[in-house]
């Protein structure tokens, strides 16, 4: 009577727990590239929830069937020779799942390399997107703006993201956005989105840079478009230009809280966008980083 209390008090204890969860963020798709992707998770997990089933079914009817009995001492079980059939089963089942998942997987990744689906005559928001210890900065080079650690955006607008790195590799992420793609120092990587519905969300580095790793995280705004457009108008009327001190004192290691800028770091700093090369050398940002250490002691 004891243990059956004991379980009765741990399942409803979890039942507890699990209904103050927030449902899980990939699977709450708000554009349609995670749709694509949410998609694609769920029919995975519905293949392989159909394979376990599968498989416990056949082993219970396994070790029914072939359970021990009385048998005398001079028993000897018949001879079985392998089945064709069998093995046909065994090694063909898994190679058609394989198959068609390959199938499903190549057309998703088309989808979500390329522009959102409904948004192939609208014009694409630019937006570079850089990471840097432990923060991230979003530049708008049409509009003449830059955030850092966060994200203002219009819904119903296809977003086109420059990724790269003024650090260690990162992985730009916004679950219920789309899939994340990985910013590096030496390339820009190129990331399309898209919000259907306004609301918060939550973007993060994906990928571990160090010890501030775990707060490098983004918050996202999706709103309809005019108001998208007050917000340009305001942000020009009241924030402070970003200098390139101002953006090579941002660049040291630490976290900060949101902030807003006119002018973007890319006319004074921009990417390598042919690849494999530094867009500043390593010792001309140690030599500024090194002047501004000075001007602070001072």
């Amino acid at each position: 009577m004891k243990n059956k209390w004991t379980l009765q008090t741990i399942f409803i204890s979890i039942l507890i727990l699990l209904s103050g969860c927030e449902p899980v963020k990939v699977l709450d798709p708000k554009g349609p590239q995670a749709q694509t992707q949410a998609k694609d998770i769920m029919l995975s997990i519905w293949i392989m929830s159909f394979i376990v089933l599968v498989v416990f079914l056949i082993l219970g009817y396994m070790l029914f069937k072939y359970r021990s009995s009385k048998q005398s001492s001079d028993y000897e079980p018949p001879k079985i020779k392998g089945s064709v059939l069998v093995e046909l089963i065994c090694v063909g089942i898994p190679v058609l799942i394989i198959i068609f998942l390959s199938i499903v997987s190549v057309q998703s990744n088309n989808k979500v390399e390329s522009a959102p689906t409904g948004y192939a005559n609208k014009k694409p928001l630019i937006i570079y997107a850089t990471s840097s210890d432990w923060k991230w900065h979003f530049s708008y080079p049409e509009e003449n703006i830059e955030t850092v650690n966060y994200l203002y955006i219009p819904t119903n607008r296809p977003l086109e993201f420059k990724l790269y790195s003024d650090g260690p590799i990162t992985s730009f992420w916004i679950p219920q956005l789309g899939g994340q793609k990985y910013a590096m120092s030496d390339m820009v990587n190129t990331l399309y989105l898209a919000a259907d519905v306004p609301g918060e969300y939550m973007g993060r580095n994906a990928n571990f840079s160090g010890k501030g790793f775990a707060e490098n995280t983004f918050n996202v705004e999706a709103v309809p478009e005019n108001k998208f457009n007050e917000w340009v108008k305001d942000v020009k009327k009241t924030a402070s230009p970003l200098t390139k001190e101002k953006f090579t004192l941002l660049l040291k290691p630490g976290h900060l809280s949101e902030l807003t800028f006119t002018g973007t770091h890319l006319e004074y700093l921009p990417p390598n966008e042919g690849g494999h090369k530094h867009h500043s050398s390593e010792n001309e940002m140690d030599s500024e980083m090194d002047m501004h250490s000075k001007h602070s002691s001072h």
